[in-house]
């Protein structure tokens, strides 16, 4: 999670949620890299900073990098330092993360986004320890753990040529699946309850607003694609807009025009010349699935998931059926029944 949004602790009791810090405590003191995946919002970097102070590093520096925030000639240098002169801008040498990481852990998240030609760097660090500064011949020694996490299919990504495959079996000493919010019922209302209290605090309130039987409902109902974020960012609209010591009706989206207008769309949906299905309309959004008859919200559903593994796969149909779960064929008779809208 990002640190603007993270909560001190990682909050949870449901099954899930203990198996992986289950996994996280098991692996923390093994000195071997790391791989953790998830969705968006899950708490990736919570995960990696509880395997860093588990661990024999822990009094050693922790150094993050989102590999995402970077352009791919800035992360070289951002990486491995640079010298004086190096390049236009270069005034004096710079140590890079590896460096000054050195006795301790290096967290590269969203690792799925770094060029090639940085990944065969990455590669020679992790399995000799030696690097050299951009615009340096000089060998640089360091001990590092490496920490890595993205919310893409990596090993997908190795297969396609992406991502090199000897970096991934590098790094996947273990991999660690962040559960996402969706398979953590159990956790909805403790994180809930937490989250309304800290905002109700920032607001100055001295009573806690208590979430309803009813909204309960809908939290636990509702799909979650943002995850932890998501549900920061709507308790917290939730606790605002309360006017007593209830919340008994949640706002899943703030994006409901009151006026009705459609606004303008600039190139969204767009792809190749085709309609790409939407996922984020409101039919995703469960408490407007759920007013709606029972086989009708089953079909509104199953179009969703459907539309959303083609969007993700670029309209590769047999990888959007492995990422359901279903045979090829499956897939396409599932398929037929929708023809008419995707």
């Amino acid at each position: 999670m990002d640190k603007q949004f993270s909560i001190p602790e990682a909050l949870g009791q449901s099954d899930a949620f203990l198996e992986f810090q289950e996994q996280i405590s098991r692996v923390a003191p093994i000195e071997r890299p790391v791989l953790i995946l998830g969705e968006r919002g899950t708490g990736k970097e919570l995960a990696a900073s509880k395997i860093h102070f588990l661990s024999k590093r822990w009094q050693k520096p922790l150094v993050t990098l989102n590999c995402s925030a970077l352009t791919p000639t800035l992360i070289g240098s951002e990486l491995f330092g640079y010298e004086k002169g190096a390049f236009t801008g270069a005034g004096s040498r710079r140590a890079g993360r590896f460096e000054k990481a050195s006795e301790g852990t290096l967290f590269l998240d969203e690792i799925g986004t770094i060029p090639m030609e940085v990944q065969e760097k990455i590669l020679r660090v992790v399995e000799y320890g030696n690097f050299e500064r951009v615009g340096s011949s000089d060998s640089i020694h360091v001990d590092v753990r490496i920490v890595a996490a993205t919310n893409v299919d990596l090993a997908l990504m190795a297969q396609s040529g992406e991502f090199k495959q000897d970096l991934l079996d590098r790094l996947s000493f273990e991999v660690i699946y962040v559960p996402p919010l969706r398979e953590r019922k159990g956790d909805i209302l403790v994180l809930a309850n937490h989250l309304a209290a800290r905002m109700a605090f920032e607001l100055g309130r001295d009573e806690i607003p208590r979430i309803s039987s009813q909204a309960l409902k809908s939290l636990e109902a509702y799909l979650w694609p943002g995850n932890i974020r998501e549900l920061k960012n709507v308790i917290e609209r939730a606790v605002y807009k309360s006017s007593s010591g209830i919340i008994n009706e949640i706002s899943f989206s703030p994006f409901k025009n009151p006026y009705g207008n459609v606004l303008e769309n600039r190139g969204a949906g767009k792809e190749k010349g085709r309609d790409t299905p939407k996922i984020d309309e409101p039919i995703y959004i469960m408490d407007q699935i759920l007013k709606k008859p029972f086989k009708e919200a089953m079909g509104e559903l199953e179009w969703h998931l459907l539309s959303k593994a083609l969007n993700e796969c670029r309209f590769n149909q047999k990888k959007a059926a492995k990422r359901l779960g279903l045979s090829y064929d499956q897939f396409r008779g599932i398929k037929k029944k929708y023809a008419d809208r995707i």
